[in-house]
Protein backbone atom coordinates (compact mmCIF):
# COMPACT_ATOMS: atom_id res chain seq x y z
CA UNK A 1 0.00 0.00 0.00
CA UNK A 2 1.55 3.81 -0.67
CA UNK A 3 1.99 5.93 2.03
CA UNK A 4 0.35 9.07 0.57
CA UNK A 5 1.79 11.01 3.24
CA UNK A 6 5.11 10.35 2.67
CA UNK A 7 4.51 11.91 -1.20
CA UNK A 8 3.27 14.99 0.32
CA UNK A 9 5.74 17.84 1.58
CA UNK A 10 5.95 17.64 5.22
CA UNK A 11 5.36 21.43 6.26
CA UNK A 12 2.31 21.84 8.50
CA UNK A 13 -0.28 24.36 7.20
CA UNK A 14 -2.17 25.54 10.47
CA UNK A 15 -4.76 26.77 8.97
CA UNK A 16 -5.68 24.48 6.61
CA UNK A 17 -4.86 21.93 9.40
CA UNK A 18 -3.06 19.31 7.34
CA UNK A 19 0.42 19.21 5.30
CA UNK A 20 0.90 20.94 2.37
CA UNK A 21 -0.21 18.73 -0.89
CA UNK A 22 2.55 19.55 -3.15
CA UNK A 23 5.52 16.57 -3.70
CA UNK A 24 8.67 17.11 -1.54
CA UNK A 25 11.71 18.00 -3.96
CA UNK A 26 14.26 15.12 -4.06
CA UNK A 27 16.18 13.88 -1.15
CA UNK A 28 14.43 16.37 0.63
CA UNK A 29 10.77 16.37 2.76
CA UNK A 30 9.80 19.69 1.95
CA UNK A 31 8.49 21.36 -1.20
CA UNK A 32 10.43 24.11 -3.13
CA UNK A 33 8.16 26.04 -1.23
CA UNK A 34 9.25 25.19 2.01
CA UNK A 35 12.43 24.06 2.06
CA UNK A 36 14.89 25.75 4.21
CA UNK A 37 16.68 28.46 2.41
CA UNK A 38 20.15 28.01 1.85
CA UNK A 39 23.02 30.88 3.02
CA UNK A 40 23.75 31.59 -0.62
CA UNK A 41 22.89 34.81 -1.50
CA UNK A 42 19.68 35.15 -3.08
CA UNK A 43 18.65 38.50 -5.17
CA UNK A 44 15.57 39.54 -6.49
CA UNK A 45 14.24 38.44 -10.04
CA UNK A 46 14.82 41.47 -12.24
CA UNK A 47 11.88 40.41 -14.14
CA UNK A 48 9.81 40.23 -11.17
CA UNK A 49 10.67 41.67 -7.83
CA UNK A 50 8.30 40.09 -5.99
CA UNK A 51 10.39 36.89 -5.89
CA UNK A 52 13.48 35.75 -5.05
CA UNK A 53 16.40 33.47 -6.40
CA UNK A 54 19.44 32.38 -5.77
CA UNK A 55 22.23 34.15 -7.53
CA UNK A 56 23.60 31.03 -9.12
CA UNK A 57 20.69 30.00 -10.36
CA UNK A 58 19.52 33.70 -11.86
CA UNK A 59 20.75 32.84 -15.98
CA UNK A 60 18.61 29.69 -15.60
CA UNK A 61 15.61 30.80 -13.33
CA UNK A 62 15.35 34.14 -16.17
CA UNK A 63 14.82 31.46 -18.84
CA UNK A 64 11.33 29.87 -16.89
CA UNK A 65 10.41 32.86 -15.14
CA UNK A 66 6.38 32.86 -14.96
CA UNK A 67 7.15 36.81 -15.61
CA UNK A 68 8.66 36.16 -18.58
CA UNK A 69 6.07 35.17 -21.05
CA UNK A 70 4.19 38.52 -19.78
CA UNK A 71 7.46 41.16 -20.01
CA UNK A 72 7.68 39.15 -23.52
CA UNK A 73 4.11 40.21 -24.70
CA UNK A 74 4.41 43.49 -23.18
CA UNK A 75 7.52 44.12 -25.05
CA UNK A 76 5.44 43.57 -28.63
CA UNK A 77 2.42 46.13 -27.54
CA UNK A 78 2.84 49.47 -29.64
CA UNK A 79 1.97 51.65 -26.04
CA UNK A 80 4.57 49.49 -24.27
CA UNK A 81 7.88 52.41 -24.46
CA UNK A 82 10.28 51.59 -21.65
CA UNK A 83 10.51 54.51 -19.54
CA UNK A 84 8.58 56.96 -21.35
CA UNK A 85 7.46 58.76 -17.89
CA UNK A 86 10.18 58.06 -15.99
CA UNK A 87 10.95 61.80 -16.01
CA UNK A 88 14.95 62.99 -15.80
CA UNK A 89 17.90 61.76 -13.43
CA UNK A 90 20.46 59.37 -12.16
CA UNK A 91 18.21 55.83 -11.38
CA UNK A 92 17.16 55.20 -7.91
CA UNK A 93 14.92 52.04 -8.80
CA UNK A 94 16.14 50.34 -5.94
CA UNK A 95 13.51 50.62 -2.87
CA UNK A 96 16.10 49.61 -0.03
CA UNK A 97 19.50 51.94 -2.07
CA UNK A 98 16.72 55.09 -2.07
CA UNK A 99 15.74 54.83 1.35
CA UNK A 100 19.24 54.22 2.37
CA UNK A 101 20.00 57.85 0.37
CA UNK A 102 17.04 59.43 2.11
CA UNK A 103 17.72 58.19 5.58
CA UNK A 104 21.83 59.62 5.01
CA UNK A 105 19.86 62.76 3.90
CA UNK A 106 18.86 63.16 7.54
CA UNK A 107 20.89 62.14 9.54
CA UNK A 108 24.25 63.01 7.94
CA UNK A 109 23.50 66.33 8.67
CA UNK A 110 24.55 68.33 11.81
CA UNK A 111 22.38 69.25 14.49
CA UNK A 112 21.93 72.94 13.00
CA UNK A 113 21.39 72.12 9.54
CA UNK A 114 19.03 69.49 10.47
CA UNK A 115 17.05 72.17 12.26
CA UNK A 116 17.49 74.47 9.58
CA UNK A 117 16.00 72.76 7.23
CA UNK A 118 12.75 72.47 9.58
CA UNK A 119 12.58 76.34 10.07
CA UNK A 120 12.57 76.16 6.10
CA UNK A 121 10.42 73.93 5.64
CA UNK A 122 7.84 75.81 8.28
CA UNK A 123 8.31 78.87 6.41
CA UNK A 124 7.74 77.54 3.15
CA UNK A 125 4.26 76.11 4.36
CA UNK A 126 2.89 79.34 5.75
CA UNK A 127 4.28 80.83 2.72
CA UNK A 128 2.01 79.15 0.59
CA UNK A 129 -0.08 80.84 -1.25
CA UNK A 130 -4.08 81.02 -1.91
CA UNK A 131 -3.82 79.09 -5.07
CA UNK A 132 -1.69 76.24 -3.38
CA UNK A 133 -3.55 76.26 -0.02
CA UNK A 134 -5.09 72.82 0.78
CA UNK A 135 -9.23 73.12 1.69
CA UNK A 136 -11.20 70.40 2.67
CA UNK A 137 -13.59 69.06 0.34
CA UNK A 138 -15.94 65.91 1.73
CA UNK A 139 -18.54 65.34 -1.19
CA UNK A 140 -20.94 62.56 -1.36
CA UNK A 141 -22.79 63.03 -4.50
CA UNK A 142 -26.78 61.99 -4.72
CA UNK A 143 -25.67 59.94 -7.50
CA UNK A 144 -23.73 57.75 -5.41
CA UNK A 145 -27.05 56.37 -3.49
CA UNK A 146 -27.18 53.72 -6.30
CA UNK A 147 -24.23 52.05 -4.98
CA UNK A 148 -25.96 51.39 -1.44
CA UNK A 149 -28.86 50.42 -3.19
CA UNK A 150 -26.41 47.80 -5.25
CA UNK A 151 -25.09 46.76 -2.30
CA UNK A 152 -28.50 45.74 -1.09
CA UNK A 153 -28.92 43.18 -4.07
CA UNK A 154 -25.43 42.16 -4.49
CA UNK A 155 -23.64 40.99 -1.36
CA UNK A 156 -20.69 38.97 -3.30
CA UNK A 157 -18.99 42.56 -3.90
CA UNK A 158 -16.56 43.52 -1.41
CA UNK A 159 -17.17 46.16 0.61
CA UNK A 160 -15.75 48.59 3.30
CA UNK A 161 -17.31 51.38 4.18
CA UNK A 162 -14.09 53.73 4.32
CA UNK A 163 -13.33 52.60 0.80
CA UNK A 164 -16.63 53.62 -0.78
CA UNK A 165 -16.69 57.66 1.44
CA UNK A 166 -13.47 57.55 -0.27
CA UNK A 167 -14.34 56.47 -3.96
CA UNK A 168 -17.88 58.47 -3.52
CA UNK A 169 -15.79 61.90 -2.60
CA UNK A 170 -13.79 61.46 -5.57
CA UNK A 171 -16.61 61.63 -7.98
CA UNK A 172 -17.96 64.19 -5.59
CA UNK A 173 -15.28 66.52 -6.25
CA UNK A 174 -14.95 65.62 -10.22
CA UNK A 175 -18.93 66.51 -10.03
CA UNK A 176 -18.35 69.90 -8.42
CA UNK A 177 -15.59 70.54 -10.56
CA UNK A 178 -18.00 70.05 -13.83
CA UNK A 179 -15.97 67.44 -15.06
CA UNK A 180 -19.08 64.46 -14.22
CA UNK A 181 -23.25 65.48 -14.82
CA UNK A 182 -24.81 67.31 -11.97
CA UNK A 183 -26.79 64.29 -10.18
CA UNK A 184 -30.29 65.02 -8.14
CA UNK A 185 -32.51 62.54 -5.87
CA UNK A 186 -34.51 61.23 -8.87
CA UNK A 187 -31.13 60.22 -10.56
CA UNK A 188 -29.83 58.64 -7.93
CA UNK A 189 -32.05 55.70 -7.99
CA UNK A 190 -31.62 54.95 -11.62
CA UNK A 191 -29.45 51.62 -11.96
CA UNK A 192 -26.52 52.23 -14.10
CA UNK A 193 -27.19 49.20 -16.51
CA UNK A 194 -30.96 50.55 -17.50
CA UNK A 195 -29.31 54.05 -17.77
CA UNK A 196 -29.46 55.38 -21.47
CA UNK A 197 -26.41 56.10 -22.03
CA UNK A 198 -26.87 58.08 -25.54
CA UNK A 199 -28.41 60.62 -22.74
CA UNK A 200 -25.06 60.86 -20.65
CA UNK A 201 -21.80 62.29 -22.06
CA UNK A 202 -19.09 60.94 -20.09
CA UNK A 203 -15.53 60.77 -21.91
CA UNK A 204 -13.68 57.80 -21.40
CA UNK A 205 -12.20 56.76 -18.14
CA UNK A 206 -8.72 55.68 -17.73
CA UNK A 207 -8.05 54.56 -14.03
CA UNK A 208 -4.33 54.57 -13.10
CA UNK A 209 -2.78 52.04 -10.66
CA UNK A 210 -6.67 50.32 -10.68
CA UNK A 211 -5.83 47.49 -8.42
CA UNK A 212 -9.37 45.72 -8.89
CA UNK A 213 -10.82 48.26 -9.78
CA UNK A 214 -13.70 49.13 -7.99
CA UNK A 215 -13.44 53.21 -7.99
CA UNK A 216 -14.40 52.76 -11.69
CA UNK A 217 -17.03 50.18 -10.72
CA UNK A 218 -18.71 53.03 -8.46
CA UNK A 219 -18.13 55.16 -11.03
CA UNK A 220 -19.38 53.14 -13.65
CA UNK A 221 -22.96 52.34 -11.51
CA UNK A 222 -23.24 56.03 -10.51
CA UNK A 223 -22.86 57.71 -13.77
CA UNK A 224 -22.71 56.51 -17.22
CA UNK A 225 -19.36 55.21 -18.86
CA UNK A 226 -18.98 54.19 -22.43
CA UNK A 227 -15.41 52.97 -22.60
CA UNK A 228 -13.20 51.91 -19.00
CA UNK A 229 -9.35 51.43 -19.27
CA UNK A 230 -8.00 49.99 -16.56
CA UNK A 231 -4.36 50.50 -16.14
CA UNK A 232 -2.65 48.50 -13.19
CA UNK A 233 0.94 46.54 -13.50
CA UNK A 234 -0.03 43.77 -10.68
CA UNK A 235 -2.31 40.84 -11.36
CA UNK A 236 -5.19 40.59 -9.08
CA UNK A 237 -8.01 38.21 -8.20
CA UNK A 238 -11.57 39.52 -7.40
CA UNK A 239 -11.40 42.33 -9.92
CA UNK A 240 -14.23 44.03 -10.56
CA UNK A 241 -13.76 43.53 -14.45
CA UNK A 242 -16.56 40.30 -14.61
CA UNK A 243 -19.17 42.84 -13.15
CA UNK A 244 -18.24 45.77 -15.43
CA UNK A 245 -18.36 43.47 -18.14
CA UNK A 246 -22.32 42.70 -17.35
CA UNK A 247 -22.76 46.72 -18.02
CA UNK A 248 -24.43 46.94 -21.19
CA UNK A 249 -22.43 49.14 -24.01
CA UNK A 250 -19.56 49.63 -21.83
CA UNK A 251 -16.40 48.67 -22.88
CA UNK A 252 -13.25 47.35 -21.13
CA UNK A 253 -10.11 47.25 -21.60
CA UNK A 254 -7.40 45.83 -18.72
CA UNK A 255 -3.42 46.82 -19.71
CA UNK A 256 -1.09 44.67 -17.21
CA UNK A 257 1.99 47.56 -17.68
CA UNK A 258 3.95 50.08 -15.45
CA UNK A 259 2.85 53.39 -15.78
CA UNK A 260 6.07 54.63 -16.23
CA UNK A 261 6.12 52.58 -19.81
CA UNK A 262 3.26 53.41 -20.62
CA UNK A 263 2.81 55.62 -24.05
CA UNK A 264 -0.91 55.93 -23.75
CA UNK A 265 -1.39 58.19 -26.99
CA UNK A 266 -0.59 54.29 -28.88
CA UNK A 267 -2.98 52.58 -26.96
CA UNK A 268 -5.46 51.62 -30.16
CA UNK A 269 -8.85 52.13 -28.09
CA UNK A 270 -8.32 55.72 -26.75
CA UNK A 271 -7.43 57.00 -30.56
CA UNK A 272 -9.20 60.11 -30.81
CA UNK A 273 -11.34 59.93 -27.67
CA UNK A 274 -11.32 62.37 -24.73
CA UNK A 275 -10.91 60.81 -21.34
CA UNK A 276 -11.01 61.22 -17.58
CA UNK A 277 -7.74 60.47 -15.89
CA UNK A 278 -8.46 58.95 -12.04
CA UNK A 279 -6.47 56.76 -9.69
CA UNK A 280 -7.29 56.35 -5.50
CA UNK A 281 -3.76 56.11 -3.74
CA UNK A 282 -1.25 56.81 -6.53
CA UNK A 283 2.15 55.67 -4.65
CA UNK A 284 4.84 57.77 -4.48
CA UNK A 285 5.97 58.48 -8.04
CA UNK A 286 3.46 56.98 -9.59
CA UNK A 287 1.63 60.09 -9.25
CA UNK A 288 4.54 61.92 -11.15
CA UNK A 289 4.09 59.06 -13.60
CA UNK A 290 0.63 59.57 -14.29
CA UNK A 291 0.98 63.10 -14.94
CA UNK A 292 3.67 62.58 -17.54
CA UNK A 293 1.63 60.10 -18.72
CA UNK A 294 -1.51 62.50 -19.74
CA UNK A 295 -0.43 65.69 -19.96
CA UNK A 296 2.44 66.77 -22.57
CA UNK A 297 4.70 69.97 -21.49
CA UNK A 298 2.70 72.41 -23.87
CA UNK A 299 3.65 76.20 -24.37
CA UNK A 300 0.97 78.54 -25.94
CA UNK A 301 2.13 77.46 -29.43
CA UNK A 302 1.76 74.01 -28.64
CA UNK A 303 -1.40 73.94 -27.15
CA UNK A 304 -3.47 73.15 -30.03
CA UNK A 305 -1.64 69.99 -30.46
CA UNK A 306 -2.39 68.88 -27.69
CA UNK A 307 -6.08 68.81 -28.32
CA UNK A 308 -5.23 67.50 -31.42
CA UNK A 309 -3.23 64.34 -29.86
CA UNK A 310 -4.73 60.81 -30.97
CA UNK A 311 -6.36 60.75 -27.18
CA UNK A 312 -6.77 64.23 -25.00
CA UNK A 313 -7.22 64.39 -21.28
CA UNK A 314 -10.56 66.42 -20.31
CA UNK A 315 -9.90 65.99 -16.63
CA UNK A 316 -7.88 64.11 -13.60
CA UNK A 317 -8.71 63.27 -10.04
CA UNK A 318 -5.65 61.70 -8.29
CA UNK A 319 -6.01 60.96 -4.57
CA UNK A 320 -1.82 61.20 -3.61
CA UNK A 321 -0.47 58.75 -1.17
CA UNK A 322 3.16 57.42 0.45
CA UNK A 323 5.38 60.75 -0.18
CA UNK A 324 8.01 58.85 1.41
CA UNK A 325 8.54 56.87 -1.68
CA UNK A 326 8.94 60.28 -4.33
CA UNK A 327 11.92 60.30 -6.16
CA UNK A 328 14.25 63.60 -7.31
CA UNK A 329 14.31 61.29 -10.58
CA UNK A 330 10.49 61.19 -11.32
CA UNK A 331 9.08 64.71 -9.53
CA UNK A 332 7.29 66.25 -12.10
CA UNK A 333 8.20 69.82 -10.89
CA UNK A 334 11.97 70.03 -9.90
CA UNK A 335 12.22 74.32 -10.79
CA UNK A 336 9.54 74.51 -8.22
CA UNK A 337 11.23 73.09 -5.60
CA UNK A 338 14.72 74.80 -6.59
CA UNK A 339 13.35 78.10 -6.79
CA UNK A 340 12.05 77.75 -2.51
CA UNK A 341 15.91 77.62 -2.15
CA UNK A 342 16.02 73.79 -1.82
CA UNK A 343 18.38 70.80 -2.79
CA UNK A 344 17.97 67.92 -4.18
CA UNK A 345 19.23 66.21 -1.08
CA UNK A 346 16.50 68.40 0.55
CA UNK A 347 13.86 66.98 -1.18
CA UNK A 348 15.31 63.21 -0.24
CA UNK A 349 14.77 64.52 3.01
CA UNK A 350 11.49 66.07 2.98
CA UNK A 351 10.16 62.75 1.93
CA UNK A 352 11.67 60.66 4.36
CA UNK A 353 9.64 63.21 6.59
CA UNK A 354 6.39 62.82 4.97
CA UNK A 355 6.59 59.30 7.03
CA UNK A 356 5.87 60.74 10.17
CA UNK A 357 2.13 62.41 9.29
CA UNK A 358 1.26 58.75 8.99
CA UNK A 359 2.64 56.93 11.97
CA UNK A 360 0.09 54.63 12.84
CA UNK A 361 0.24 56.27 16.67
CA UNK A 362 0.64 59.99 16.65
CA UNK A 363 0.28 59.67 20.55
CA UNK A 364 3.24 57.18 21.14
CA UNK A 365 6.53 58.72 21.75
CA UNK A 366 8.09 55.80 19.68
CA UNK A 367 9.88 56.95 17.04
CA UNK A 368 9.51 54.42 13.94
CA UNK A 369 12.73 54.29 12.09
CA UNK A 370 12.34 52.71 8.75
CA UNK A 371 9.27 50.36 8.22
CA UNK A 372 10.17 49.49 4.87
CA UNK A 373 10.20 45.23 4.23
CA UNK A 374 13.23 45.66 2.25
CA UNK A 375 15.76 46.21 4.81
CA UNK A 376 17.73 43.30 6.05
CA UNK A 377 18.55 42.84 10.01
CA UNK A 378 22.19 44.34 8.85
CA UNK A 379 20.86 47.28 7.25
CA UNK A 380 18.47 47.73 10.72
CA UNK A 381 21.32 47.10 12.91
CA UNK A 382 23.91 49.70 10.54
CA UNK A 383 20.34 52.55 10.84
CA UNK A 384 20.69 51.83 14.95
CA UNK A 385 24.28 52.65 15.13
CA UNK A 386 23.56 55.68 13.08
CA UNK A 387 21.17 56.61 15.25
CA UNK A 388 23.15 56.32 18.24
CA UNK A 389 26.06 58.37 16.89
CA UNK A 390 23.99 60.98 15.48
CA UNK A 391 23.12 64.43 17.11
CA UNK A 392 20.34 64.50 14.66
CA UNK A 393 18.67 60.91 16.22
CA UNK A 394 18.35 62.73 19.59
CA UNK A 395 16.90 66.19 17.89
CA UNK A 396 14.06 63.50 16.91
CA UNK A 397 13.50 61.25 19.58
CA UNK A 398 13.06 64.65 21.82
CA UNK A 399 10.37 65.68 19.27
CA UNK A 400 6.74 64.44 20.63
CA UNK A 401 4.60 62.36 17.62
CA UNK A 402 2.06 65.34 16.95
CA UNK A 403 5.40 67.99 16.53
CA UNK A 404 6.72 64.96 13.98
CA UNK A 405 3.33 64.10 12.61
CA UNK A 406 2.90 67.97 12.01
CA UNK A 407 6.15 68.23 9.99
CA UNK A 408 5.32 65.47 7.95
CA UNK A 409 2.23 66.76 6.95
CA UNK A 410 4.09 70.28 5.97
CA UNK A 411 6.43 68.52 3.87
CA UNK A 412 3.30 66.72 2.05
CA UNK A 413 1.59 70.18 1.60
CA UNK A 414 4.77 71.08 -0.49
CA UNK A 415 5.29 68.14 -2.26
CA UNK A 416 1.68 68.26 -3.65
CA UNK A 417 1.83 71.91 -3.83
CA UNK A 418 4.57 71.46 -6.71
CA UNK A 419 2.87 68.95 -8.63
CA UNK A 420 -0.21 71.65 -9.11
CA UNK A 421 1.98 74.70 -9.51
CA UNK A 422 2.90 72.11 -12.62
CA UNK A 423 -0.71 71.66 -13.81
CA UNK A 424 -1.31 75.53 -13.53
CA UNK A 425 1.94 76.74 -15.40
CA UNK A 426 0.47 74.34 -18.25
CA UNK A 427 -2.95 76.21 -18.28
CA UNK A 428 -5.27 73.82 -16.37
CA UNK A 429 -7.46 74.35 -14.18
CA UNK A 430 -6.64 73.03 -10.80
CA UNK A 431 -6.60 72.41 -7.02
CA UNK A 432 -5.48 70.12 -4.30
CA UNK A 433 -8.53 69.17 -2.18
CA UNK A 434 -8.70 67.22 1.40
CA UNK A 435 -11.15 65.28 0.08
CA UNK A 436 -11.88 62.98 3.18
CA UNK A 437 -11.39 63.75 6.24
CA UNK A 438 -8.72 62.28 8.38
CA UNK A 439 -10.53 59.92 10.13
CA UNK A 440 -11.49 57.99 7.34
CA UNK A 441 -8.03 58.32 5.92
CA UNK A 442 -4.64 60.24 7.12
CA UNK A 443 -3.71 60.12 3.13
CA UNK A 444 -6.42 62.81 2.32
CA UNK A 445 -4.92 65.05 -0.80
CA UNK A 446 -6.77 64.90 -3.97
CA UNK A 447 -5.57 66.48 -7.46
CA UNK A 448 -8.23 67.65 -9.35
CA UNK A 449 -7.87 69.17 -13.02
CA UNK A 450 -9.33 70.15 -16.16
CA UNK A 451 -8.53 71.54 -19.57
CA UNK A 452 -11.01 74.79 -19.74
CA UNK A 453 -14.28 75.14 -18.58
CA UNK A 454 -16.15 71.96 -17.02
CA UNK A 455 -18.05 69.49 -19.15
CA UNK A 456 -21.03 69.66 -17.37
CA UNK A 457 -21.25 72.92 -15.40
CA UNK A 458 -19.20 76.30 -17.72
CA UNK A 459 -19.60 78.23 -14.45
CA UNK A 460 -17.48 76.71 -12.56
CA UNK A 461 -15.10 78.70 -10.28
CA UNK A 462 -11.65 77.63 -9.83
CA UNK A 463 -9.56 78.89 -6.88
Amino acid sequence: MVDLKSERCQFWLPKKNRLCANAPLPNSSFCGNHTQRSNHQWIQCPLDPSHSVLQHNLENHLTRCPSLKQAQSLSLQPYYQKGINAGGGIDEDHTATASHMKRRAIYNKTVPEFCDLIRKIKSIHASLSDNTRIQDSFKIPQACAVWSTRRQIDRKLPFQEKHVLQQASILGNLEEFGLLPKSGVEDAVIDARTLDRSDVDVPAVVEFGAGRGYLTQLLADCYGIKKVLLVERKSYKLKADRSLRQIENLLLERLRIDIEDLNLNAVKSLQGVPYLAIGKHLCGPATDMTLKCCILEQSAQNHADQLKASCFLRGLAIATCCHHLCQWKHYINKNYILNLGLTKEDFHAMTWLTSWAVDADHGSDIFVVDSSPNLSLNEKEEIGAELSQSGVGDVVRNMSAVERAVVGFMCKDIIDAGRLMWLKELGLHSQVVKYVPPGISPENHLLIARQGNGLYDDSVAVK
